[in-house]
């Protein structure tokens, strides 16, 4: 799925919360403001909050980027962690920023992929790596199944997103006709369709509906971050950035300094309209000793590899950047 959207990094929520006040200034004037009024309130609530630094991070220094043309990656975590359940990663995706072009890959992997989890010594679901080893663990599982290295991770939990998509004042989605989970084992809702705006509430359960194909799954999540950001890109009032990061709190977690997403924010503030590009892994269904598994295909397996060897390259132009067929809802 290939989008241009008017909104920022999809996933990485906070870049979008730094970049949302600057339609009511003229982009130099917005960083101005940014800088005298929120910066140091904005930077001290995403190390308090959000900065959650892996053993490999500990010796790194924020390198500003406002001047940084190499493209980097990042893995995107969403959760949907209730309580003190354990956590699961709902949507892995390996994004790669080129912040010279404005331009974002995303590539999602089914949560049901069967591949081997690196550092448990065996076979399992992609998203079991996250609840045995977390952050670390998700990484090391997904460069390997890629062949490629990540730079950062974000993880987002979408039922602290709740509440933000509320005090958004909602989002638009493409429900065309009623969303219904009714499966005995599954908890029970209605998404009534054609609805100019829906709350967070019923954005959250349109991410859940888990009663058709796990693909399809995935590519309403990257349509509800994609609603997110168009919202956030919409936001009328830079006042209101602070009281978004504090109701996103610790369901928002990065190895990304704070300074280095202050100046990511900024890059793309005055930058041209960020262009994302979206690709799904596909797999087919499979059961291992009773338990259902998504076997990876293999040419998408070996697109998406290719795509990012692409995407990271600094000597690739423009023009040059593969592109995906799309991939529509079934």
């Amino acid at each position: 799925m290939k989008k241009r959207t008017k909104g920022f990094i999809i996933a990485a929520i906070v870049v979008l919360l730094i970049g949302a006040g600057g339609l009511i200034f003229q982009k130099q004037l917005a960083i101005f403001a940014f800088d005298v009024f929120l910066s140091d309130q904005v930077e001290d609530t995403l190390q308090e909050k959000s900065y959650r630094p892996l053993d490999r991070d500990q010796s790194l220094q924020a390198e500003p980027i406002s001047y940084q043309t190499k493209p980097f990656s990042m893995l995107l975590l969403g959760t949907d962690q209730r309580g003190d359940e354990t956590a699961r990663s709902d949507t892995m995706m390996y994004a790669v920023v080129r912040p010279k072009e404005s331009k974002v890959l995303l590539v999602s992997v089914p949560r049901d992929t069967y591949t081997e989890i690196i550092g448990k010594g065996k076979k399992d679901k992609i998203n079991h790596a996250f609840a045995f080893g977390g952050q670390q663990m998700a990484m090391d599982t997904m460069q390997a199944l890629l062949d490629h290295e990540l730079d950062y991770y974000a993880t987002i939990n979408f039922v602290g997103l709740k509440d933000a998509v509320d005090a958004l004042g909602g989002v638009e989605l493409p429900i065309g006709k009623d969303i219904v989970n009714k499966g005995a084992d599954h908890e029970k809702f209605t998404v009534e369709a054609n609805k100019p705006i829906y709350t967070g509430e019923e954005a959250l359960n349109y991410v859940r509906y888990r009663e058709d194909s796990g693909s399809n799954r995935m590519k309403r999540q990257q349509i509800f971050l994609d609603a997110v950001a168009k919202k956030m890109r919409n936001l009328n009032q830079i006042t209101k950035i602070p009281d978004l990061l504090d109701i996103m709190g610790s369901n928002f977690q990065t190895n990304m300094q704070p300074k280095f997403i202050i100046d990511l924010g900024k890059q793309i503030l005055t930058g041209n309209e960020t262009e994302i590009v979206s690709y799904s892994i596909s797999g087919t269904g499979m059961r291992v000793n009773g338990v259902y598994y998504d076997k990876p295909d293999e040419d998408t397996l070996k697109y998406a590899q290719d795509m990012i060897d692409n995407w990271m390259n600094q000597s690739t132009t423009s023009d040059q950047l593969m592109q995906p067929e799309s991939q529509e809802l079934e």
